[in-house]
């Protein structure tokens, strides 16, 4: 019996003497099965090909698989006097990162901004004591290993702590999310690809399917917009490395759903 991950999404699914027929995550229209076929693999396969890298990015401490694996988004681990929130996630757990995350105070939850993140979330939590990992109800149907440890919530808004703040957002997925950071320094957000940065850091957009090229509508866009509105926050933090807005985060966004709109109007 073995919990296969799904080559292409990094997804991993519950326990089974055989890999999974198919990946409905992949085969959803906004992901893709590649070329050659479903494909899977195992977390001890991962290991012996890939290491787990830990530095910080724009002074957040991140986690990332190298070489690259399945859709190489890296995690955040969001500190807090109040508790740490590990943010996104990724197919690879190592004894250096949960040494790291306990030497730094421990991890009190996990947070993923959407199913293509779930990843091996639910090592993840075993890995610190069976930590809750919330995600919108809304994205119930896309958890591939269910576990005691994933607890849905509902509603538009959810406070982890007095510092980190769960904003429905939809767009990329029903149930995707962001996490607002209170912080010293500058507020921020987390914004997995919710909010995809751009590669020039300085605007993000929007997309129902990144790999297949299918946008958001406008409705969908404001959407988005009006969940963050009341929030401010100097930096955003998307899903790869480096790829992140420093200063001005509120007006870059705002600029960027203006941009999106004029681009896709009649």
């Amino acid at each position: 019996m073995a919990h296969f991950i799904c080559v292409t999404c990094g997804v991993q699914f519950a326990e089974s003497e055989t890999p999974p027929a198919h990946c409905p995550i992949c085969e959803d229209e906004r992901q893709w099965v590649r070329w050659e076929g479903q494909a899977w693999t195992t977390a001890e396969e991962v290991a012996e090909k890939h290491r787990l890298a830990i530095r910080e990015d724009a002074g957040v401490l991140a986690f990332g698989i190298e070489p690259r694996f399945a859709i190489g988004q890296r995690a955040l681990l969001a500190e807090t006097p109040h508790g740490n929130v590990l943010w996104d996630c990724i197919s690879m757990v190592t004894d250096e990162a949960v040494a790291e995350i306990e030497r730094r105070g421990g991890l009190s939850a996990i947070a993923i901004s959407h199913p293509h993140y779930y990843s091996v979330m639910i090592d993840w939590s075993r890995a610190f004591g069976g930590v809750p990992i919330h995600i919108h109800e809304a994205d119930r149907q896309w958890v591939m290993r269910p576990d005691p440890a994933v607890k849905f919530w509902s509603g538009e808004r959810f406070a982890l702590n007095p510092s980190l703040t769960l904003v429905r957002c939809g767009g990329h997925f029903a149930g995707g999310q962001v996490l607002h950071w209170k912080r010293g320094g500058g507020d921020a957000v987390l914004s997995g690809d919710i909010l995809q940065v751009a590669p020039t850091r300085r605007r993000v957009s929007f997309m129902y399917s990144y790999p297949n090229q299918i946008p958001l509508n406008a409705r969908a866009v404001r959407a988005i917009e009006s969940a963050l509105a009341g929030f401010e926050f100097k930096d955003i933090y998307g899903a790869w490395w480096g790829q992140n807005v420093l200063g001005e985060g509120r007006a870059a966004l705002a600029a960027s759903v203006e941009r999106y709109l004029a681009a896709i109007a009649d």
